[in-house]
This record gives structure tokens, sequence and C-alpha cells, in this order.
């Protein structure tokens, strides 16, 4: 009889053993898909602080009016900033920072830059996806 007891404790403890080993490998895969996650979502949100930050930089730039489409790099905050004109001179400033835009309607008043006081948007205002793109 001792020797069934003792085989079956050994038993009982590999199954413990088993199951833990089973649970710390479901917990590591739960964290590894976490991390995963917010490492995404903090490139997200770098990627769009730095489109907004470029918006608004590109507001207080110097633009030529005669200019249909023009482009200026903004290094610090690894985007691109256009400015964008229609014939009737409303136009879009376009600002793209990884998978992010953001996109404010100006409107060109006697050669004065009037940019929308309703600030920026995270949809195209245009109709026309096309002009909503950076060259």
């Amino acid at each position: 009889m001792n020797r069934e007891n003792g085989i079956s404790s050994l038993a009982l403890v590999l199954l413990t053993l088993i199951l833990g080993t089973l649970l710390l490998k479901g917990l590591s895969r739960q964290h590894q898909t976490m991390l995963s996650q917010v490492t995404l979502e903090q490139a997200a949100l770098r990627d769009s602080a730095r489109a907004q930050s470029a918006l608004q930089w590109g507001r207080m730039q110097t633009w030529e009016a005669a200019l249909k489409t023009q482009c200026q790099p903004a290094p610090a905050f690894a985007a691109t900033v256009c400015l964008r004109f229609e014939d009737d001179n409303t136009g879009l400033l376009i600002a793209r920072s990884g998978d992010f835009s953001y996109w404010q309607s100006v409107v060109l008043d006697k050669g004065v830059l009037r940019f929308s006081v309703h600030g920026w948007s995270d949809f195209c205002p245009r109709k026309e996806s096309a002009l909503c793109q950076i060259p």
C-alpha cells in the first residue's frame, strides 16, 4: 500500500507542475499580446501628436499664395505639411506623420491666409479624396 501512495503523490506533483507550466505559458502569451498592443498604441499616439503639431507649425509658415500646391517638410515632427488651393481660393492645410493625417480648411482672402475657426479635422472635408492627399 505504501507503494501506491507514493505513486499517487508523485502523479499529483507532476499534474501540479504541468498545470502550473500551462498557466505560466498562457500568462506569458497574454503578456506578449498586451505588450505588442501597447507598443502599437504608443506609436499611434506619437504619430497623431506629431501630425497635430506639424499642422500648427504649418499655420505659422510662410506660404506662396500664387502656388496651387506646396509642401514643406517638418523634420522636428517627422512630418510633411502641404497647402493645396483650389480655383475658388479655398484650400486645405494637410499634415501627415506616419499613418495619421489632419486637415484644416483655409481661405485666401486678399493675399492673406484665413484658417478655419473650427480648427483641424481628422477626416477629409473634401468630397474628392484626391484633394486630401499629400502629393
